[in-house]
């Protein structure tokens, strides 16, 4: 069990593949800033805040899956810019493949979180207090062994 969103295999990869298109994208042409750039950039990094923001409200299995879903969403905008990058001859055909496999990947793992919410709730530990106050004790009935 992760301890943090930072451990999940999926936000990993995740935020390698923002970085990558950060990187990549700096090579777009200008004109594209307020545009391509900027969408390709945005729903990159939303993935990744979607994770980590659907892990902290793990506790609440709705949400969970609700954030995971739109992790998904922003995987799945972000595969189409990439498609777009491509056939506007601004990546090559092997790099379009490559980051869209990977986007597969994660879209997978998110899918998989979001039908399964009940492997990531945080683990509840239990505890109870003795009825007078003081420290639990092992005792079944409540009554204490010795003088009276």
């Amino acid at each position: 069990m992760s301890y943090s969103f930072k451990d999940l295999k999926v936000y990993k990869l995740a935020f390698s593949l923002a970085m990558e298109i950060f990187e990549i994208s700096k090579g777009f042409p200008k004109e594209e800033k307020y545009a391509l750039t900027d969408q390709i950039r945005r729903s990159s990094r939303s993935v990744c805040s979607n994770i980590a923001e659907g892990y902290r409200k793990r506790r609440y299995p709705k949400h969970f899956t609700s954030k995971m879903t739109d992790a998904d969403g922003e995987a799945s905008e972000t595969s189409t810019w990439i498609d777009f990058a491509f056939s506007c001859a601004y990546i090559s055909k092997d790099l379009q493949e490559s980051l869209n496999n990977r986007y597969d990947d994660v879209g997978k793992m998110l899918g998989s979180m979001a039908n399964n919410p009940d492997r990531f709730l945080p683990k509840v530990i239990e505890f109870s207090v003795a009825e007078d106050g003081g420290s639990d004790s092992s005792s079944s009935s409540g009554s204490s062994s010795g003088s009276g």
